[in-house]
Formats: structure tokens, C-alpha cells, sequence
């Protein structure tokens, strides 16, 4: 357990029998939310995600347990009621669990279905959110989500549905022509599909796209390219999951706001540098 000391707040106490749903954020261990950090300390049970940084498991008790229930598309992985009964089973049992969620919880990442699982079963439950990765990552790639002058909505929308193919449900056409910035998660296994009906329903080929590979890791990897050439530039590149891919003119902000690879450069090169 690394020593981590809360300050001196009125945090809230997770109880036995409770169940905390909480956000780690979108891989940076420093955007882990106090909340969460009070809630990694206390628990009896952690229940995390794929998504989630092993480092930020560290900060958790040394009698911690810690149980593994991370879904990955195309991988063998606990269906989503395997993980919603266990934690029922587990908040039953009088133990204080935290389910650690990348991202935020309630952001395309399942949290209402854990919670109404809960609200079923009559367990009690609290929300701790985090910083969404279709936030947090288009930051650590230099790029706004919103920018005056440029947009004044955003959708968020993701690539594929419950049953792991493109979502049908959504108007595509009114997407392309209502939304000047797109930002979507899990969407690389149909980008093909999805930039087609985007460009469909009126977007330009050149129009500028992002693809955000590990955001806000030390590994993150950025694709720049344009909704005509995005599903053959990420063919080429090799770029795998998790991913976000924006599309919008904010991804031209980037030239400018790019401040994470620089900073990286620096902190590579006081590590190569021989000691005096």
C-alpha cells in the first residue's frame, strides 16, 4: 500500500454491506478523484475494470481482496450479470466493496446496470464519477472538447452496441449534420462502417480526426488524420484498443495545445541523462 494521506475533510464512511461505484478515471493514476481514493482505502473488496491503471490498486489496504472483472471486446470476460450478482453476493456478505470502473462509471461504462442490480437486491450504493476518457484523453491529447468560435455542442456516442455491432438505433444523418464534434468510444472495430455513414449524412472527407490510442497513459498514442483516410490510416498504423477517436475542426488545436509530448520528451530525457 503506498501512504497516501487524505486531507483533513469530512469524507464519507463506507459502511459494511455497502457497495461504492466509482470512477478511476481515464488511466492516469494522479486523476484518480478523493472520493475514490477514500473509498480504495477503506474497502474490504475492490472489483475492478480492464481499464483500470494496476498502479492505483496499490493505494488499496493490504488486506485489501482484489477481484478482476475486466470486459474486453473479443476476449473472453464475466458477463456483465456474472458481475452484478458477485457484487450483490459480496455486499450481502458484509463486506465494503468498491467497484473501480475506468473512466466514470455512468459514461458508457455500465454503472446503471450495476446499480439497478443493486437497488433490486435492496443493497445500498453510492456514485463516485470520473473523469471520462472522451474528456480526460482529448485533453492529454491537446485537444478541447469544446472551443469558442468553434463548437457549441459535443456528442458522445459509442461504436458499437450491447451486442458488439455498430448501433443501428442512432440517426446517423442528423449526427453528421447537428453535431460539429464527435467523440467516440469503442469505435475502432467499425470505424469503417462509421465514418462512412458520417460522410453519408454530409461530412466533409477532409474533415480532421483524432484517434487517442492509452489516453492520458505514459504510452498514449495520437493518430492525426481525416474521416475519408481514418479507417485506412488506422489499419496501417497498427494502433490497437482502447481508443477515442474525435471528429471536428477542435482537433486542429492541437498544432498548438499538444503539451503532453513535449513534456514526456523532457521527463525521458532527465532519465537518459547520466548522473554527475
Amino acid at each position: 500500500m503506498i501512504d497516501i494521506s487524505l486531507p483533513q475533510f469530512d469524507f464519507p464512511v463506507l459502511e459494511s454491506g455497502w457497495v461504492w461505484l466509482a470512477g478511476a478515471g481515464p488511466g492516469d493514476p494522479g486523476l484518480l478523484s478523493l472520493h475514490a481514493l477514500n473509498g480504495l482505502q477503506q474497502a474490504d473488496v475492490i472489483v475492478y475494470d480492464a481499464l483500470v491503471d494496476e498502479r492505483i490498486l496499490q493505494l488499496a489496504g493490504n488486506e485489501t481482496e482484489i477481484i478482476y472483472a475486466g470486459k474486453r471486446g473479443g476476449k473472453p470476460s464475466p458477463k456483465q450479470s456474472s458481475i452484478s450478482i458477485k457484487l450483490v453476493e459480496l455486499a450481502k456478505s458484509g463486506r465494503r466493496v468498491l467497484r473501480l470502473k475506468g473512466g466514470d462509471p455512468f459514461v458508457f461504462g455500465r454503472g446503471g446496470e450495476e446499480a439497478l442490480a443493486l437497488v433490486e437486491a435492496g443493497v445500498p450504493f453510492r456514485i463516485i464519477p470520473g473523469i471520462t476518457a472522451g474528456v480526460g484523453g482529448l485533453a492529454y491529447a491537446g485537444i478541447p472538447a469544446t472551443h469558442r468560435g468553434v463548437n457549441q455542442a459535443v456528442t458522445f456516442l459509442t461504436g458499437h452496441d450491447q451486442n458488439g455491432v455498430a448501433p443501428d438505433q442512432l440517426d446517423w444523418d442528423a449526427l453528421a449534420k447537428g453535431s460539429p464534434v464527435i467523440v467516440m468510444y469503442m469505435a475502432m472495430k467499425h470505424i469503417s462502417l462509421i465514418t462512412e455513414k458520417l460522410m453519408n449524412g454530409g461530412r466533409s472527407t477532409t474533415e480532421p480526426v483524432a484517434v487517442i490510442c492509452n489516453a492520458t497513459q505514459q504510452h498514449q498514442q495520437v493518430l492525426e488524420t481525416t474521416l475519408g483516410s481514418c479507417a485506412d490510416d488506422i489499419a496501417k498504423s497498427g494502433l490497437k484498443p482502447p481508443a477515442i477517436v474525435v471528429v471536428g475542426d477542435v482537433v486542429n488545436l492541437r498544432e498548438q495545445l499538444n503539451w503532453i509530448e513535449p513534456a514526456l520528451a523532457r521527463t525521458s530525457q532527465k532519465e537518459e541523462e547520466p548522473a554527475l
